[in-house]
């Protein structure tokens, strides 16, 4: 019978990749969606104007964690943090840069495209009341809505390529993680 244990930092390593996938699809393809779908637009605004910086969080969070609990040792997976830095394996240097894809692309959601779409939002929110309709009402807009539904759309356009290259790198980790299992067969 094989030991399990929680002292094992490779526990970790999977629950906090595990996180951060399950996480990644659930919000971009089933809450997020199902949201946009049957909630208000005005409700769904403030719904993902309070998700996203938790969601952005988790998903910088959980990459840290993970290089933290790198099987092979953090210093193996980033040698700045050892005095003897070595990355011995291509598998190695495909992980730093799968997992350090994962973390840049959450940093700039959290630290700089969310907040600034969120800032948009706000500054369109109040064009709405000076032009007396929604941003999202069929045209014609005055020029300054014209500019900021571009710039909204710019902004969600670069969160949502900067997600997928994120999500990208999680599917191919988590294949780089099953190519390292051996499976036996156990009888029940």
């Amino acid at each position: 019978m094989a030991s399990y244990s929680f002292k094992n930092p490779a526990t970790y390593h999977l629950l906090s990749y595990g996180t951060l996938l399950g996480s990644t699809l659930f919000q971009s393809f089933i809450a997020g969606v199902v949201a946009f779908k049957v909630l208000p637009r005005p409700q769904f605004s403030t719904l993902q104007k309070h998700t996203f910086p938790v969601y952005f969080t988790l998903q910088t969070v959980t990459p840290l964690a993970m290089l933290l609990t790198y099987p092979s040792g953090a210093s193996r997976l980033v040698p700045y943090l050892s005095s003897t830095p070595v990355l011995q394996s291509p598998t190695d240097r495909l992980n730093v840069w799968l997992v350090g894809t994962m973390l840049f692309t959450a940093v700039a959601n959290l630290v700089y495209v969310g907040p600034k779409t969120t800032e948009i939002m706000s500054v369109r929110k109040h064009q709405e009341t000076r032009d007396g309709k929604a941003a999202y009402d069929k045209g014609p807009h005055s020029k300054e809505m014209q500019a900021l539904n571009r710039q909204f759309s710019i902004l969600h356009s670069i969160s949502s390529v900067t997600n997928l290259v994120g999500l990208g790198a999680m599917v191919w980790y988590g294949a780089v993680l099953g190519a390292g299992l051996s499976f036996q067969h156990v009888a029940l």
